[in-house]
C-alpha cells in the first residue's frame, strides 16, 4: 500500500488496573495514514514500536487484565508522587518517634523511588469512579 499522506500526533495516556490496582502512564505517536486510494488508517507506536490502539484493548502491563480505566495523563503520576511524599513523612515521624533525644531537630526528607503498594494507589486514584 502506497502512503501519500501522514500525520502524527503525540498523547499521552494514564491507566488504572480495576483487577489488581497497578497504574501506570504511557506516551504515543498516533500516526494519521491516507493511503493511495484515499482510505485513512492509524498507526499507534509507543517507544518507537508499533503497539495495538490503547483505546479498543487495553490491556494491563501486570497481571494481563482487560477491565482497564483510561485517564488523562498525568493523573498516575500525580498519586505516586503524593504517596512516596506521605511515606516519607511517616517514615520521618516514625524515626523521630525512636529517638532518644527529644530535642533534636527532624525535616521531612521524600522518600526515594521505589515500590508503592499498589492497593493503595488503587484506592486513592480511582476514588473517583466507585460507584455507590
Amino acid at each position: 500500500m502506497s502512503d501519500i499522506a501522514a500525520t502524527t500526533v503525540h498523547e499521552a495516556y494514564a491507566f488504572a488496573c480495576m483487577r489488581c490496582g497497578h497504574g501506570w502512564e504511557q506516551a504515543y505517536a498516533i500516526e494519521h495514514h491516507t493511503d493511495g486510494s484515499g482510505n485513512a488508517y492509524v498507526v499507534y507506536k509507543a517507544d518507537g514500536e508499533h503497539v495495538p490502539s490503547p483505546l479498543s484493548t487495553p490491556t494491563c502491563t501486570n497481571c494481563g487484565g482487560h477491565v482497564v480505566r483510561i485517564m488523562r495523563a498525568g493523573r498516575v503520576s500525580t498519586v505516586q508522587q503524593l504517596l512516596r511524599s506521605q511515606e516519607g513523612r511517616r517514615s520521618v515521624r516514625a524515626a523521630a518517634d525512636d529517638a532518644p533525644d527529644e530535642t533534636a531537630v527532624v525535616t521531612a526528607v521524600p522518600a526515594a523511588p521505589g515500590p508503592v503498594s499498589r492497593h493503595r494507589q488503587l484506592s486513592d486514584l480511582l476514588h473517583p469512579f466507585h460507584r455507590r
